[in-house]
C-alpha cells in the first residue's frame, strides 16, 4: 500500500504544481470545512464466503492549520450502508451500517496557490451497527466487530475566492472486522477500501 501511495503522491503533486497560479493562501490558524459525497469501494475478495459491497454517503470534515503547511483533519459522515452478498451466487444475505471517523495529519505543498494539493496519514476507527440478515442468513445473528487501522490520503483544494473552494480526495483505509454468526467465528473480513470524495469547502 505504501509504495502505491508514494507513486501516486509524487505524480499527483508534480502535475498539480505545474499548473497552479497564485491565489489566497490557507495559512496558520485557518479552519476549513468541507462537505460533499463520498464513495467507499471495498477490496475484492473481502472474505472466502461473503463480500461487502460499495456504498455512497454524505460526508464532512474539519481541518485546522497548525502552521502554513501543516493541518489536522477530522472526517465524519452520515452512516454508510453496505449490502453483504454470498460469493457463491451473489445473493444478498445481510446489510450493515457503519461510521468511519478518521483523524489525519496533512501536509499542504503549496498553500498559497489556487490549486493546493496535500497528502495525509492518520488513524481510522470504524464502528459497524444495525446489522440485518436476510435471504440465506434470515433469522441468524450476524455480528461485526469494530475496527482500528491506519489510512493514507491524497487531496486537492481548488480556490474559488478567499473563502470558498472545491475539493477532491482519495483515501486508502485499513478496515478489518471480525465476523461472528450466531456466536461462531467466521474469521476476519478484510474490507480495506479505496475511498473517493468530492466536496465543497469554505475557510473561516
Amino acid at each position: 500500500m505504501s509504495k502505491r501511495l508514494t507513486t501516486l503522491a509524487c505524480a499527483f503533486v508534480l502535475a498539480v504544481m505545474a499548473f497552479s497560479p497564485s491565489a489566497v493562501a490557507h495559512e496558520k490558524g485557518d479552519w476549513l470545512m468541507r462537505f460533499g459525497a463520498t464513495y467507499i469501494n471495498p477490496k475484492s475478495n473481502n472474505h472466502p464466503v461473503v463480500s461487502v459491497d460499495g456504498a455512497w454517503s454524505a460526508t464532512f470534515n474539519f481541518s485546522y492549520f497548525m502552521a502554513d503547511h501543516w493541518a489536522v483533519e477530522l472526517l465524519a459522515a452520515y452512516p454508510f450502508e453496505h449490502d453483504i452478498t454470498l460469493n457463491a451466487d451473489g445473493s444478498d444475505v445481510a446489510s450493515t451500517k457503519h461510521l468511519p471517523p478518521t483523524l489525519n495529519l496533512q501536509y499542504h505543498f503549496v498553500p498559497d496557490n489556487k490549486i493546493q494539493p496535500y497528502i495525509g496519514i492518520g488513524v481510522n476507527y470504524t464502528n459497524f451497527f444495525d446489522v440485518k440478515t436476510k435471504g440465506a442468513l434470515a433469522g441468524t445473528d450476524l455480528d461485526l466487530g469494530s475496527s482500528w487501522g491506519i489510512g493514507g490520503q491524497l487531496g486537492v483544494d481548488i480556490k474559488l475566492n478567499d473563502k470558498w473552494f472545491l475539493n477532491a480526495d482519495v483515501r486508502y483505509i485499513d478496515i478489518e472486522t471480525k465476523a461472528k454468526l450466531d456466536g461462531a467465528s467466521l474469521g476476519t473480513v478484510k474490507i480495506d477500501p479505496w475511498v473517493y470524495g468530492l466536496n465543497v469547502g469554505f475557510s473561516f
